[in-house]
């Protein structure tokens, strides 16, 4: 156990997880199986994260709308590439207000078949494209290993669906999404991302090309952060989405899709927590700044709360998210742990003989740095500081991403270090998927991504030892 009363992250990683998002009060299993109830603090990351993301959406063009939660089985069926990607995973009503349907009704897996459905009627012209359209939505995929964030049966998201008069005009705006998805990964959540290509076998049910991007947790084990698809014509023709282009031939729109869920939470949670709990990125930290007042008698009190709410003011009023925690209930010690463990980034502690010198002491989440600082310069200067702390959480999951990236130099040392270490872990691929199948089973490893561009790696796959084709980078994953 570390200090705080928590699992160690460095000997049990998985209780240590399941134990910051319960104190920390973020999550709690449901009342069915796979179900998540988001509590206050957890859901505040998510809004945060889902603003960042839909004020770069707006600013790309692209407009929200809202379909059916359920979708007629015969919609889900005409993608049998989409439907047998998915079946596995799908939830089927089959009967409502006390009778059988005449047609099931499938929970959305995801969007693309009744969405598709619906272009037809909205495309008749190349005038009509490009639609940039976005959902905020929850779906639900029946999990066999469910876990709070990670993996649950429903969860909430985006999903964009676009659709365009050209594969070059597809691919673009699956390549840019993917780009403002790595965007709020690497400058709102503060986690370092690859962007690449999924292999065929890793690819969306129904995709021409699945782009991922994909961070490194602190255990070591990859996790894929958001996906961007290229759909080619096969929704176009599956749900017959035709247009006139500009010479009068009629041609089926081509497609992408992009989501990013509240997965995301629990990346945060892994990419940056430490032995004490959370360390929030102050871009989706809830609290900002907090303020533990500190008294003995009910005339410290009225001094020191007096000053403390007006500090309170000054911080709001400078645009950061702060909490004056008055309690009387709890000492400040117990109020220093709790808000440790919630990841608060920076901490103020206020007692009388700190307004009597008119000044206050600073501690910073990242390090636990305590810094005496003039009551007069904490809001001024409290923004740049958050600035700071938001760029050394980067670097410090640059530096622990950089120290677990490994180049393979053959089969046995790969196989090795991953038992070892875990880790990132790039070489050869011959490109050919029993070959990937027959790694992934002597390993527990997948290959996490390819380079954007297909790139020859100059030397024999690190497996079966024909040509290399493509270079793979491998890594076990959630």
């Amino acid at each position: 156990m570390s200090t705080s009363g928590l699992p160690s992250p460095d000997d049990d990683f998985p209780a240590w997880y399941v134990e910051v998002v319960r104190r920390a009060e973020l999550a709690e299993h449901g009342p069915s199986r796979g179900s998540m109830i988001i509590r206050p603090h957890g859901y505040a990351i998510w809004e945060l994260t889902q603003r960042a993301l839909d004020d770069r959406f707006k600013a790309t063009g692209h407009e929200n709308l809202y379909f059916p939660l359920l979708i007629p089985m015969g919609l889900l069926s005409k993608e049998a590439d989409h439907v047998e990607g998915f079946e596995p995973q799908v939830a089927v009503v089959t009967r409502g207000g006390g009778e059988e349907l005449e047609e099931p009704l499938a929970i959305r897996p995801s969007s693309e078949s009744i969405i598709w459905n619906t272009y037809r009627r909205w495309v008749q012209s190349y005038r009509d494209l490009p639609l940039l359209y976005n959902q905020w939505a929850n779906v639900m995929r029946w999990e066999l290993r469910p876990r709070l964030f990670l993996r649950t049966t429903e969860f909430l998201w985006q999903e964009g669906h676009t659709a365009h008069a050209t594969s070059d005009e597809a691919m673009a705006e699956a390549l840019r999404m993917l780009d403002v998805y790595r965007q709020v990964a690497e400058d709102v959540l503060a986690i370092p991302v690859f962007p690449g290509r999924k292999s065929p076998g890793e690819r969306f049910p129904g995709a021409v090309e699945t782009f991922t991007i994909e961070g490194l947790m602190r255990d070591a084990k990859a996790l894929q952060c958001g996906t961007s698809h290229f759909l080619g014509q096969n929704f176009g023709r599956a749900y017959d989405v035709t247009f006139l282009d500009a010479d009068g031939h009629q041609e089926h729109a081509w497609g992408t899709s992009w989501g990013f869920s509240t997965r995301m939470v629990g990346a945060t949670i892994m990419a940056h927590g430490d032995a004490a709990g959370l360390r929030l990125p102050p871009a989706v930290a809830p609290i900002q700044v907090v303020i533990v007042p500190i008294y003995r008698s009910d005339d410290e009190r009225a001094s020191v709360l007096a000053t403390a709410d007006g500090l309170r003011a000054d911080l709001a009023t400078a645009g950061i998210r702060v909490r004056l925690d008055d309690r009387d209930q709890h000492r400040p010690g117990y109020k220093f742990a709790e808000w440790e463990l919630k990841g608060v980034p920076v901490r103020v502690e206020l007692g009388p003989r700190d307004v009597a010198a008119g000044r206050a002491v600073l501690v910073s989440r990242l390090g636990g740095d305590r810094e005496e600082v003039a009551l007069a310069d904490v809001a001024t200067g409290m923004v740049g500081r958050l600035a700071d702390i938001q760029a050394a959480l980067f670097a410090d999951a640059i530096a622990f991403r950089n120290a677990n990236s490994h180049q393979i130099t053959s089969f046995d040392a790969f196989a090795t270090g991953l038992d070892e270490g875990g880790g990132f872990w790039t070489g050869a691929w011959c490109g050919n998927e029993e070959c990937e199948a027959e790694i992934s089973a002597r390993t527990k490893a997948t290959i996490r991504f390819l380079p954007i561009e297909p790139r020859e790696p100059g030397s024999a796959c690190m497996h079966c030892g024909r040509p290399g084709v493509d270079t793979a980078t491998w890594a076990r994953a959630y």
